[in-house]
């Protein structure tokens, strides 16, 4: 069964830093693009970065040289370092997986990350 579990959310003053998981399961992450999304509350879904199976990385402009895609192919995980947070950046961040095993997109259940004083 194709699963993804998002962790690592929290809350974090303007500045500060977290690091968000997603736990695969039911493939092997390395062979598919694996992408982080957000959702901030009355707004619609955004991406946010992804990781392709070349590793290559991607990011959206308003987070680029502040978070960090990266894969952990021993634990099947995918991680989203995230630095200098801001108030925008508040949202809940889910992991998708793109069509793994040829089946529909695998979508995490989400984490919420809130940055405020």
């Amino acid at each position: 069964q194709v699963q993804l579990v998002e962790s690592g959310g929290g809350l974090v003053q303007p500045g500060g830093s977290l690091r968000l998981s997603c736990k695969a399961s039911g493939f092997n992450t390395w062979k598919y693009r694996m992408s982080w999304y957000r959702q901030a509350p009355g707004k619609e879904r955004d991406w946010v970065a992804s990781i392709l199976s070349t590793d290559d990385t991607l990011y959206t402009d308003s987070v680029k040289g502040r978070f960090t895609i990266s894969r952990n192919n021993d634990d099947n995980m995918i991680h989203l370092q995230m630095n200098e947070l801001k108030t925008e950046d508040t949202a809940v961040y889910v992991c998708k997986g793109d069509n793994p095993l040829g089946l529909a997109d695998a979508w995490g259940q989400g984490t919420q990350v809130t940055v405020s004083s």
